[in-house]
């Protein structure tokens, strides 16, 4: 058996960025890590993080001026969700949640998850996390939580779109598409990849994309301004189901990036401040549930 790797940490002292965020600003994709000797790691993960406690998110969330969050349950914790429903318990209701979520969750457990701030599930489609997953199991899935109001988080290459818009046109629910579906900048956006996802945000009133993971896509590195005119297209499209995240601690990453670079992208994706307030606060209000 080959050895899981360890992954490095994220920046350890990101910078103030130029941009301030709006009131109530949400990151909707950061992850939370451990502690391991609190919420262990399980066995069989792809990789070992550092851990990157909830005190260190806040720490990072504050220097940036962001006021709400959405913690995507990652690989590394499996089907265990409590490292994110305990960091939701602490925060006064400035955070939702994602979840790992299998066939073998009952209603009721996915019940209680609900009433514990989980607002949806995700599932990983990268060969690097373990694949495709078992798609009837998926449906199983989609089945059980579409009474509690949740959405699916999708980790899908845009360059594999067409193959599941089958499964994607057939969704009761509203779909989540992370990292601008994770296309790679230097092939411009003409790319077929990245014309799918368009015409796949386009076409589809339940799509939302996530405009996170600059860092993946980029093929200039930082401060990742080749990814600019992707997002701005999505914008030209429809700002009103783009969300924006910094995928914090930012794991399985070429370089890690500073988070002051991230926030202010979003001044670039959107020069207007009515599109930035979609971005950065309506749009996740609405998605993931906050109160006014």
């Amino acid at each position: 058996m080959s050895p899981i790797p360890t992954i490095p940490p994220p920046h350890p002292d990101p910078r103030t960025p130029r941009l301030a965020l709006p009131p109530l600003a949400c990151d909707t994709h950061c992850h939370v890590f451990g502690p391991d000797a609190k919420y262990p790691y399980v066995a069989d993960r792809p990789y070992t993080p550092p851990d990157a406690p909830l005190a260190k998110l806040q720490w990072m969330q504050a220097r940036m001026g962001i006021a709400r969050a959405v913690l995507v349950n990652a690989t590394p914790h499996g089907c265990d969700n409590l490292v994110v429903t305990d960091a939701i318990a602490a925060s006064g209701g400035r955070y939702k949640g994602i979840a790992n979520v299998d066939a073998s969750f009952s209603e009721a457990e996915i019940g209680r998850l609900a009433a514990a701030g989980i607002v949806g599930c995700r599932f990983t489609f990268l060969a690097r996390l373990g694949g495709r997953p078992d798609m009837s199991r998926f449906d199983t899935v989609v089945r059980r939580i579409a009474p509690h109001g949740w959405h699916v988080d999708l980790y899908l290459p845009a360059k594999d779109l067409d193959g599941f818009a089958p499964v994607l046109d057939r969704l009761p629910i509203p779909y989540v598409i992370d990292h601008i579906g994770v296309v790679e900048a230097r092939l411009g956006v003409d790319q077929p990849a990245f014309r799918a996802l368009c015409e796949r945000y386009a076409g589809d009133p339940k799509c939302w994309i996530k405009l996170t993971g600059a860092e993946r896509v980029s093929s200039a590195g930082a401060p990742y301004h080749d990814v600019v005119p992707f997002a701005q297209r999505l914008v030209e499209i429809d700002p009103d189901r783009l969300l924006w995240g910094t995928d914090w601690p930012h794991p399985n990453v070429p370089a890690m990036p500073d988070d002051g670079d991230l926030v202010d992208l979003v001044a670039l994706y959107a020069p207007d401040a009515t599109v930035r307030q979609k971005l950065l606060v309506d749009n996740p209000a609405r998605l993931f549930g906050f109160s006014a």
